[in-house]
Formats: structure tokens, sequence, C-alpha cells
């Protein structure tokens, strides 16, 4: 029975984390959806110009197809094959997010007899899938309303920060702190807040970043960001408070677990994404926003995000203090 247990818990973990990863790609595929302007290019939905698998080539696609499928009296740009499939791919990932969401939540089933919370979490994130997938519909209907696409892409985070605690609920593990010390949870608290507020300005950062590109055009890309505003300045800012803060974070966990721990080396490894995610920033700005990186930019933020939620439930659901033998 032990050894049944223990396969079905390894098995939801496995799958668990497929889905996570799966999540996360599926925001680095949306942000370069969003920074090659391909949003529109299936401008229908579930289907893609009328069809389950969208054209190669305007040939295929009857003479009237701009007005055929336009949105909300909005006459669509002229087909674009690379901005077509980019766009149809992203919604593929989102299906193949669905499957892999649907078999964590079966292989939850064990946990109804041993914790029932963890196969109610799964299927609320089976819920949030399916609602995610909803609001993809609602935005290629309200033609790319920013305000929508931020919805999309923060709802995508909140179902990594749900499958994230799911998992980690799910699985028979501690980690021994080396002293008792109470400033960590509020650290971590403050860490996410701090998160929180330079994801929410990025969004911002982002929808300013569309509406400058098409005042100025692609011509003038090395002058968006004089015209971006005081809410670059502000995100700007607080990305140089959260690389102070994850140095202090890491500091803090030295003191306070073994270097060889998880949770000290997901600290570290925070660090080094909030490098990048600053060194993406800086070429953004210099550079005139390179699509790619763009789309870069978002996923480091995400997989950070995700991270330092990671590092925040371990402590408060996985760390014990390590009782010294005297």
């Amino acid at each position: 029975m032990n050894d049944l247990s223990e396969k079905s818990e390894r098995r939801f973990r496995r799958f668990g984390i497929l889905t996570i990863a799966s999540v996360f790609f599926l925001i680095f595929v949306g942000g370069l959806v969003r920074s090659t302007g391909s949003g529109m290019g299936c401008p229908d939905w579930p289907k893609c110009f009328g069809t389950w698998v969208p054209p190669t080539d305007v040939s295929q696609l009857p003479a009237d197809y701009k007005e055929r499928f336009h949105v909300e009296g909005h006459e669509i740009a002229d087909f674009d094959v690379y901005k077509t499939w980019v766009e149809y791919v992203n919604r593929l990932i989102g299906v193949l997010i669905g499957f892999f969401i649907f078999l964590t939540v079966f292989f939850a089933i064990p946990y109804l007899k041993k914790d029932k919370s963890v196969f109610w979490l799964s299927f609320a994130a089976f819920i949030l899938v399916g609602f995610q997938g909803w609001i993809g519909s609602k935005v290629v209907s309200s033609n790319l309303a920013h305000w929508m696409v931020t919805i999309h892409m923060l709802i995508a985070l909140v179902i990594v920060g749900l499958l994230i605690y799911t998992i980690t609920r799910s699985q028979n593990f501690s980690l021994f702190q080396l002293k008792s010390d109470n400033t960590l949870k509020p650290l971590m608290i403050l860490v996410l807040v701090i998160s929180a507020i330079q994801t929410i300005s990025g969004t911002q950062v982002r929808e300013n970043v569309d509406a400058v590109a098409i005042v100025m055009g692609e011509q003038n890309r090395e002058h968006w960001v004089e015209a971006l505003g005081g809410i670059f300045s502000f995100h700007r800012t607080f990305s140089v408070m959260s690389l102070l803060l994850s140095i202090w974070m890491i500091k803090r966990l030295r003191e306070n677990f073994d270097r060889q721990s998880l949770i000290y080396r997901l600290a570290l490894s925070t660090l080094m994404l909030v490098a990048v995610q600053i060194l993406s920033g800086k070429v953004l700005d210099n550079l005139g926003f390179p699509k790619v990186v763009q789309s870069l930019h978002l996923f480091v933020g995400s997989l950070i995000a995700g991270a330092q939620l990671f590092i925040t439930i371990l402590l408060f659901s996985k760390t014990q203090t390590l009782k010294r033998v005297k």
C-alpha cells in the first residue's frame, strides 16, 4: 500500500510540474504573440479563419476575408502566415495545458483520502484553465483590448501559483531551519508585494508600448521609451528595489538554511533571474524594444514571481527549526 501511495504521489508531482512548465512556456509564447503583433493572426475563435487548421497562403482564403472575419466593425489586417501560425501555436499550447491539468486532477483523486485540499486545489486550477480559455476568446473578440490582454496574463500567473502551492502541499518533506527567525516570513511577504507591484506596473508599461507603437510607428522604435511616461520610470525604479530585496533575501536565508538546501538554491536562482530581468530591461530601453527581448522580459518576470512564491510557500508550510543536540 505504501509503494502504491509513493507511486501515486510521484505521478501526481510529475504531471503537476509538467503542467507548471507548460504554463510558463505559454506565457513566453503569449509574450511573443503580443510583441510580434500576432494577437489577431486568427481573427475568430476557437477556429482560425473559419477552419480548425489555419491557411498557409492568402489564396486559401475567400476574396472578402477581411470583411467576413472583421472584429466589432474593424477590418482585419492583410493575411500574414507568420502571425497566423504564431497565434495558432499559442492556442494549441493552451489546449495541451488543458489536457495536462485534466490529468493532474485525475491523478489527484487518491488524495481525497489523504488530503482533500490537494484534489480540490487541482480542480480549481482546472476550472481556471477553462476560464483562461474563455478570456482568450474575449481577447480576440475585443480586438486585443489592452486590459483584457493584461487580465489574460495575470490569470496565467494565478494558475502557476495555485499549482505550485498544490504540488508543494502534496509532498511529504520538510526543510530544516538552523535557527528560529521570525523575520523571514514578513520579509518574503514584502518581496511578494514588491513583485506584485512590479508585475502590475510592467503590464501598464506594456500597454503604453502598444499605444506608442501605434502612434509613432515601427520606424521610430528607438524613440518609444521617451514617450512612455512616468510609469516606465516607476517600473525601472522598482526593478532596482527588487534586486536589493533579492540580495537581502539571500543573505537572510544563508544565515538560516544550509547552502545545499532547496530554499537557498531557489533564492540564488531568483537573484540570477532578477539580474537577467534588469539586463533585458536595459536592452529594451536602449535598443528600441526588440520583439524577442520583450517576450524574454515577460517570461523571466513570470519565473521570478513563481520562484518567489515557491520560497514563501516553503517557509510557511515546509520549514521546521532544527533541534540541536546539546
